[in-house]
């Protein structure tokens, strides 16, 4: 068949970067995502424009995974952080804002883009070495012999996302349960490869959040069961549980015509012949003394009864999710055939009880050993919700990342003016010969740097969503906030009280003055003090592993996308 139309040869796009349409879409995403940032950050609504579901949020995840985008600079940037974000769960919004700030700095630059990326590769390796080191001042060793690190970190992530819609009762309670949920899933014995638990979060909507609880062990939804009666259950002679966990559906219609044909004798009923298999699949169960039986599918009513009759509890349409914590905690290997059962994939439990909320029921399983626990999660809205469910869960990753690396860096934008302060203190002081191995001068040099701090600071600047005065501090190179509206006086002491992390007070000329902005010259400053930490006067902490990734993600992209040359696109 001849083509209709001919074919159209592809597009080529020269400079990418200095093409308007590139520029106003990268100004635009820039600007969308600074106003979302931190605990005051404008709400999105998002929805397709043709009904369905609407997701009111702040997250970077939620936004950059609904945000259609035809342009290629636009899509590079969003996929990087996406990964970022699926590998971290948090700084999403960090990792853009400051990719934005890259892209937008270094390109005003009158600076050949290979000098820039070699010029910038060398300022993210002292920002990382200074990280890495003892002596940065925006580091905080997190000791898990305590709690109060892990407190503020927890905490910080909570009040971050403004959907959420939580009081400061609601943070506090929840911070409690978060971390209560995450010591759970801590093995109580340590082994040479130790392996975290999990934490299940159980969607209750409609009702207050300080009605959310953690549980140990897993709950599975049974509307079927009756309250008030006592739940016979049979156990073996050691007074456990016998569990069966089958991930094959037991309804008795397991037949699928699209797989093939079947014969069937004449006068026999396939139904029949299937439901008297199901039948002796149970007396086999209460043969081996099996006290519990979780389908992950439909359940035949039939098998239920006879089950029930010899004192066996039977949960079904437990669902894909909780399949693989269920054969964790309790030793069941899933059974993926009704015609073949063998001793060694039943599991164990050391309880089984009704568990009631709002208006669900649920059989609570209990385990010997926990390290799996259900968190309980409840909010007033759907939306409000699932905003939640998402910060959890990045409470959660955060809380482990920081076991496997004990540090946290200083929030409220105090990591990155102090990194601003510290490479505009390095960069002053530079041998030549690292203008020689970088083969540039020292003008380029310090263009470059100059425009890596204001890139910096443009993130801190973007927590200001109310045209707050935005200061630093020329000691420790933290960031403070002058509230809007407040009068003009000849100390600024008399206007802050806390910098943006809350480790330091006013209680000392700091030498404070107004972050830069776009314009204006930098100030050449000492290095960077490290302040005296006490974890337990901190407010805000970020994730270690998060930011030092988003910090390098950020670059990185930044660099490919001012690297482009050409864009093809295929026009057919």
């Amino acid at each position: 068949m001849s083509r209709l139309e001919a074919k159209k040869p592809p597009l080529f796009i020269s400079e990418p970067l200095t093409r308007e349409a590139v520029s106003q879409s990268l100004s635009l995403l820039s600007g969308l995502l600074k106003s979302s940032y931190g605990p005051a950050g404008r709400l999105k609504q998002l929805h397709n424009g043709v009904g369905g579901c609407v997701c009111t949020t702040s997250q970077s995840s939620a936004l950059l995974g609904h945000l259609p985008t035809s342009q290629p600079v636009l899509r590079v940037l969003t996929a990087s952080v996406l990964n970022h974000v699926s590998r971290f769960s948090d700084c999403g919004l960090f990792t853009a804002i400051l990719c934005c700030g890259f892209i937008e700095n270094f390109r005003s630059l009158n600076v050949a883009p290979f000098t820039v990326i070699k010029i910038s590769k060398h300022l993210l390796s002292l920002c990382m070495d200074h990280l890495k080191s003892e002596a940065c001042g925006c580091r905080v060793s997190v000791d898990f012999s305590s709690v109060e690190a892990l407190v503020c970190l927890v905490r910080s992530i909570l009040t971050s996302k403004p959907a959420c819609m939580l009081n400061k009762t609601e943070v506090d309670h929840l911070t409690t349960l978060v971390l209560k949920a995450f010591l759970f899933t801590v093995p109580c014995h340590v082994e040479t490869n130790a392996v975290l638990g999990k934490c299940v979060i159980v969607p209750v909507k409609g009702r207050r959040v300080v009605d959310s609880t953690v549980l140990p062990g897993l709950l599975i939804e049974t509307p079927e069961i009756q309250l008030g009666k006592p739940l016979a259950v049979k156990r073996t002679g050691s007074n456990m549980i016998k569990t069966a966990l089958f991930s094959v559906s037991m309804s008795g219609d397991g037949f699928n015509s699209e797989e093939g044909t079947i014969a069937v004798h004449h006068g026999v009923s396939l139904e029949v012949s299937e439901l008297n298999q199901l039948l002796d699949v149970g007396k086999q169960l209460v043969k081996d003394e099996v006290g519990l039986v979780v389908c992950q599918k439909v359940m035949h009513p039939s098998l239920k009864q006879l089950l029930k009759e010899n004192g066996v509890v039977a949960a079904d349409r437990a669902g894909l999710s909780l399949m693989e914590p269920l054969g964790r905690m309790t030793g069941s290997q899933p059974i993926a055939s009704i015609h073949s059962l063998s001793p060694g994939c039943y599991g164990s439990l050391k309880d089984l009880c009704i568990e009631s909320f709002a208006s669900k029921r649920f059989l609570h399983l209990i385990p010997e050993d926990t390290v799996i626990c259900s968190l309980i999660l409840c909010n007033r809205s759907e939306t409000a919700w699932d905003e939640l469910k998402r910060v959890c869960e990045t409470a959660e990753h955060v809380l482990q990342l920081t076991m496997k690396e004990p540090l946290a860096l200083l929030g409220g934008g105090c990591t990155e003016t102090h990194l601003a302060s510290y490479i505009r203190h390095k960069s002053s002081g530079l041998p030549a010969s690292t203008f020689k191995d970088l083969a540039c001068s020292q003008t380029q040099y310090q263009l470059v740097a100059d425009g890596f701090c204001r890139s910096l600071e443009s993130v801190a600047r973007s927590l200001s969503h109310d045209a707050e005065e935005i200061l630093t501090d020329m000691v420790y190179g933290h960031c403070w906030f002058v509230p809007s509206g407040s009068p003009h006086v000849s100390k600024w002491s008399d206007l802050v009280s806390k910098c943006g992390c809350g480790m330091n007070g006013n209680t000392e000329d700091l030498g404070w003055r107004f972050l830069q902005g776009q314009s204006g010259s930098p100030v050449v400053q000492g290095c960077p003090k490290e302040p005296s930490v006490n974890v337990a006067d901190l407010l805000t902490l970020d994730c270690f592993a998060a930011k030092c990734s988003g910090l390098q993600v950020a670059l990185e992209t930044a660099n490919l996308i001012l690297d482009l040359s050409y864009i093809i696109e295929d026009q057919n």
